[in-house]
């Protein structure tokens, strides 16, 4: 499979899984939590130089599946407010994330710190993105102050970060085991398997 292919494949991949958890209806069949800030920090890593239209068509399809919801399937609106669009900029901060990963990650110990502390730095730029956008000026907090919002801040940043730290360190150890099967498919040390006699 030529580089191209796999990259699309890749990309409708991530797309369903944004609609499967992002998507009430869908979530409710799959169990599992919103994988859109996974799903931005690993295209960020995938489609970079000519694939960076996928940015948008990521973006766009997070806000066509909360228009359906909240339109069509009576999910809340109150996450809907002015500071919704901060979250082109939170999702850029993860999208950024990756693509800075991409150029500098190796496949050792060195890469193992450069994964962690980019993926932690990237979540919690997106997280303080996106909730100092909502609190300040979302018009949903009646009597804001600079301590309500530090608290705000630190009771969310935990169950906020978890699940796309999770996702993303699943994605990575999927992205080293295939490469290290490439690698010693390359040297030569595996083959594929025939079934012919």
């Amino acid at each position: 499979m030529d580089k191209t292919t796999s990259r699309n494949w890749l990309l409708a991949l991530l797309g369903v899984l944004m609609l499967a958890t992002r998507l009430p209806p869908a979530a409710a069949v799959t169990h599992l939590h919103d994988t859109s800030w996974a799903i931005f920090f690993i295209a960020g890593f995938y489609f970079t130089t000519q694939w960076r239209w996928v940015f948008p068509v990521l973006m766009i399809e997070a806000v066509l599946i909360d228009y359906v919801a909240i339109g069509f399937l009576g999910v809340s609106n109150y996450c809907v407010t002015p500071a919704y669009w901060f979250l082109v900029s939170a999702y850029a901060a993860l999208w950024a994330g990756g693509s800075w990963l991409e150029r500098h990650h190796s496949m050792d110990a060195r890469g193992l710190g450069l994964f962690a502390i980019n993926l932690i730095g990237a979540l919690s730029l997106s997280y303080f993105i996106s909730n100092a956008s909502f609190y300040w000026i979302g018009d949903r907090v009646a009597e804001r102050s600079f301590d309500g919002w530090v608290k705000n801040f630190g009771d969310w940043y935990w169950p906020m970060l978890k699940m796309p730290l999770l996702y993303c360190s699943a994605a990575a150890l999927v992205h080293l085991t295939i490469t290290q099967i490439a690698d010693l498919q390359a040297k030569g040390y595996i083959g594929v398997m025939s079934f012919r006699r």
